[in-house]
């Protein structure tokens, strides 16, 4: 157990830097494990092992498309005004092949990835052909290869097609279906425990468990009294991964949640030098890591982007990564910041300008419908100047 931390209506001891929180959760946030799943319900989990295929795709030489395989020797030469007459021997649809070694002077008709035949090098493509009778007459030359799709040509034998921590797209799924990779070892999705304080909070009717961004599965726990059993109470019965409480986390008479924390287990982090979102707290309970929210709604919203997405991206073995879009504009007016302190102002934008919304009003969430997203001041500035280029991160 931590020493337990009181420093309601005094004020913060001191503000750790954002990247310094970032830090120690790279250090401390550790995988959840994993699982092996049907290929079929892998879409958006994170890979726990390298995949490499057992087998050559395609399996064999193909066609890639309509028309008549041929020795390519045959068709030199061949033109418009000199067509190459040819014996057609048979037909090959998709999913078939033919007993037959075509030889010299022979064609097959063959449809987009049919299995080429033995002594087969290329395809003319149907527009370069003409049927007459059981002969075919070819009116463009060819080199060898010409309009194949060969063995092993996408994947060979023995590749790593996919790598560990890659988190699994549609096309992904493809590709492990192509090798027969029937089943996969992916990592867990997080537990996210949700616990939302304050006395003067109501439950809407319609609040369900859903599928958030970055993986994480939520757990909510309901909304908790600002009373200090009731906050203990809740964080010790906390099973998940992840436990995230909103609201009780700053310096007021009835922010209990960092005494609780360091109650049970450690406290690490109480107040970031950011805005919004600096009451922001991190702690770990068994080895679990605990955020503090402020119960503001857009000083939440950056908190958790800040700190509990790239946790939630570690504990599944993922590289921590922005969702968002970036546009490059120039401010149209001043914005004044703090050295020290990492700001986020949310902004909009009009064509390539971008126009300061608020840097302050962290309860005011109609300020991020207004914006179209947000930009970060650097501790290190002082402040953006008009027309100074940036970066805005699009909601």
């Amino acid at each position: 157990m931590g020493d337990q931390v009181d420093i309601r209506m005094k004020g913060f001891l001191s503000k750790k830097d954002l990247k310094e929180v970032i830090q120690i959760i790279r250090q401390m946030v550790k995988l959840v494990g994993d699982e092996s799943i049907s290929f079929r319900d892998a879409l958006n989990r994170v890979l726990a092992e390298d995949i490499d295929s057992q087998r050559d795709v395609p399996p064999f030489s193909r066609a890639a498309m309509d028309g008549y395989g041929v020795k390519a020797t045959d068709t030199f030469g061949a033109s418009r005004y000199n067509p190459v007459q040819l014996k057609l021997i048979g037909e090959i649809l998709a999913g078939e092949e033919l007993d037959h070694e075509l030889k010299e002077g022979e064609a097959v008709r063959i449809m987009t990835g049919g299995r080429m035949p033995k002594g087969a090098d290329a395809v003319v493509m149907a527009e370069y052909a003409e049927e007459k009778g059981d002969q075919v007459w070819i009116y463009k030359s060819l080199q060898p290869k010409k309009n194949l799709m060969l063995k092993g040509e996408d994947i060979k034998k023995g590749d790593i097609v996919l790598k560990k921590g890659r988190r699994l797209k549609p096309q992904d799924i493809g590709v492990l279906a192509s090798i027969g990779k029937i089943r996969v070892k992916v990592y867990k999705k997080p537990k996210v425990a949700i616990i939302v304080t304050g006395n003067e909070l109501v439950h809407p009717e319609d609040l369900k468990n859903s599928e958030q961004l970055y993986g994480g599965v939520p757990k909510h726990l309901g909304i908790i009294k600002d009373k200090e059993d009731d906050i203990f109470d809740a964080l010790k019965g906390c099973k998940e991964d992840i436990i995230v409480v909103t609201g009780g986390t700053g310096i007021g008479k009835m922010d209990y949640a960092p005494i609780v924390v360091s109650r049970i287990g450690e406290l690490l982090v109480h107040g970031v030098a950011m805005r919004p979102a600096s009451p922001t707290g991190l702690g770990f309970i068994d080895n679990r890591p605990v955020f503090l929210l402020s119960g503001n709604p857009v000083a939440a919203m950056v908190g958790f982007e800040a700190f509990v997405a790239p946790a939630i991206s570690l504990m599944q073995g993922e590289k921590p990564k922005s969702i968002y879009c970036v546009k490059k504009g120039k401010v149209i007016k001043k914005v004044v910041s703090e050295i020290g302190r990492t700001d986020f102002v949310r902004v909009k934008i009009k064509g390539d300008e971008i126009e300061p919304l608020r840097i302050t009003g962290s309860a005011i969430l109609t300020s991020t419908i207004r914006a179209d997203g947000f930009i970060v001041i650097d501790k290190e500035s002082e402040g953006l100047k008009e027309g100074e280029e940036v970066e805005v991160f699009l909601y």
